[in-house]
């Protein structure tokens, strides 16, 4: 364990040294941050027209306030509850592209640097080798995530109908966030890291990591087109799954990366 916290640090510090690898996932927080103001807040206040007014909505305000927790608000304030609840998908997205623009270059970056074979001639194992290499990347992509839901939850207070931030503490939007999102960005960076190890071009590492987008972004629009409610139920199931597709993830990065070979291969 002590070698592993060693090298994170190392990792940590490689981060600080090269902050413009995070960039990513900076902007794609920003974007969904904003996104769902624009929709909820923005649109109404410049068309002058409430979102409950739209018929379009009548029939989501009077589903969404069947839900306990949203009987006291009123019917702006249920849509409102509605999309900043629905767009915590997007959240979910920073985390992972935090994650994909970071452990893209864990192991290719090592390589052209020249740091990886003073690493290779260690003691270290390759589980350590590959656990500090995606805690490297998964812990500043949850503390971005954490920073985008605080700034979140912030602007729900400020601007949204008085009530509806409650929205984002039930088990649902909890889950969401702090299960989902962190399980997902963890099988994104194991899945760059698995690359990685096979292929000198980070680009390579980083669009195969991009996948994981895929289903989430699938989420997304089943949410919004009301073909998929997303229940504590299913999001405790969806995030067994990551789970299990994480452990998977790792015995496979273990097994392709090579130590014996893996410097000459890429030589």
């Amino acid at each position: 364990m002590k070698r592993i916290v060693a090298l994170l640090g190392k990792e940590l510090a490689d981060l600080r040294g090269n902050p413009a690898v995070f960039m990513p996932a900076i902007i794609t927080g920003v974007i969904s941050i904003v996104m769902p103001f624009i929709i909820a807040i923005a649109v109404p206040y410049f068309s002058g027209e409430r979102l409950a007014d739209s018929s379009d909505f009548k029939i989501a305000v009077e589903m969404y306030r069947t839900q306990p927790a949203t009987r006291g608000l009123d019917a702006e304030g249920a849509i409102q509850a509605m999309i900043f609840q629905q767009f915590l998908i997007l959240l979910v997205l920073t985390p992972v592209a935090g994650a994909m623009s970071v452990a893209a270059y864990a192991v290719v970056g090592e390589k052209q640097a020249r740091t990886l074979e003073p690493l290779l001639a260690t003691p270290l194992t390759t589980f350590e080798l590959l656990a500090a290499k995606v805690l490297g990347a998964l812990v500043p992509g949850i503390l971005l995530a954490l920073v985008c839901f605080t700034l979140y939850v912030g602007g729900v207070v400020v601007l949204a109908h008085p009530g509806v931030y409650r929205t984002l503490f039930l088990p649902r939007a909890l889950l969401t966030m702090f299960l989902l999102g962190p399980l997902a960005s963890l099988a994104a960076l194991q899945m760059a890291v698995c690359v990685s190890s096979r292929v000198n071009d980070a680009r390579s590492a980083q669009q195969i990591g991009a996948l994981i987008i895929l289903p989430i972004t699938l989420l997304l629009v089943g949410e919004f087109t009301a073909n998929l409610q997303l229940t504590s139920a299913l999001l405790l199931t969806m995030s067994a799954g990551l789970a299990m597709l994480n452990v998977a993830l790792m015995l496979v990065g273990i097994r392709l990366f090579d130590r014996e070979s893996i410097l000459t291969r890429w030589k």
